[in-house]
């Protein structure tokens, strides 16, 4: 089992659950050919981190990294940036750009 992490990506929680939910128990190698083709923000971000936990699978000397499933994908809340926005009559309203933490575990398919 190796495990990767992203913090603070600026996209909102649930716009990466729903490319979360959809490679989530998928092969390694199917998840990435569907996230390259897949037109949503986060589907680079998620590349580049199945992309490190297969690497981090590798330097744990796991002999079948063909065999790599996708075991768990968690995306919690990070902090949020509060910007304020000008409004009519002098008055502003509070804007709020959220971010993501995202966890991916990968595993062979017998472990899993």
């Amino acid at each position: 089992m190796a495990v990767a992490k992203l913090n603070n990506v600026r996209i909102a929680p649930r716009k990466m659950r729903i490319i979360a939910n959809m490679i989530r128990g998928k092969d390694v190698t199917q998840a990435i050919h569907s996230l390259r083709f897949l037109n949503k923000a986060g589907s680079r971000e998620f590349f580049k981190l199945i992309v490190s936990a297969v690497a981090n699978a590798e330097d744990q000397g796991q002999d079948d990294i063909d065999e790599l499933v996708i075991s768990r994908v968690m995306v919690d809340q990070g902090s949020t940036l509060r910007r304020w926005r000008p409004r009519a009559q002098g008055r502003a309203t509070r804007i709020q750009k959220k971010t993501s933490h995202v966890t991916l575990e990968v595993a062979t398919k017998k472990a899993s």
